[in-house]
């Protein structure tokens, strides 16, 4: 019989800001992203055992929260409430055209399925390789990359102006 590993707390903590800003990117609430971080410290603390010493205790913890979040989506319907501009807004006096890039962004982000958002999230955000978010997510690598081709694509068409982020009709900007 093997001796279970259990994480060291300051392993976990140390991964606390990368599990912020994922989960705040994830749920675009900042409210319901300090929930899910706490959901998943809470499990990764008390399934501490499950995790392997000397594995990426980062792809594990970010499995632990992919699975919380897609649970939690099954148990209730997606917010649809728009996200407050403030919630990622840089500390500093931005521009006006600054403010509506970073609003059109968070639309746009928004407006992606969620398992498009998971992986763009993971591979852009967090810099994970394609295997790594195929582990977190449960999905084969292939699956992955078509899904991030997707968002990729829908992401341009938004930010370019093809394609509106809230579905409607394109309104132009004067500059």
């Amino acid at each position: 019989m093997t001796m279970a590993h259990s994480i060291d707390g300051e392993l976990l903590a140390a991964e606390i800001p990368r599990l912020r800003r994922y989960a705040r990117a994830l749920t675009r609430n900042g409210q319901a992203a300090d929930d899910l971080v706490q959901d998943c410290l809470e499990r990764a603390w008390s399934k501490g055992h499950q995790w392997e010493a000397g594995t990426d205790l980062c792809a594990w913890l970010f499995t632990v929260m992919h699975n919380l979040y897609v649970n939690g989506l099954r148990r209730r319907q997606p917010q649809t409430d728009p996200i407050g501009h403030a919630e990622f807004a840089d500390p500093r006096t931005q521009s006006q055209e600054a403010s509506m890039q970073v609003r059109d962004l968070e639309q746009a982000l928004g407006r992606l399925p969620p398992e498009q958002r998971e992986v763009l999230l993971l591979v852009c955000l967090e810099e994970m390789s394609y295997e790594q978010v195929a582990s977190v997510t449960g999905v084969p690598i292939g699956t992955v990359m078509s899904r991030l081709h997707r968002a990729r694509e829908r992401m341009r068409r938004f930010m370019s102006g093809e394609q509106s982020p809230t579905g409607g009709p394109v309104i132009r900007r004067v500059k």
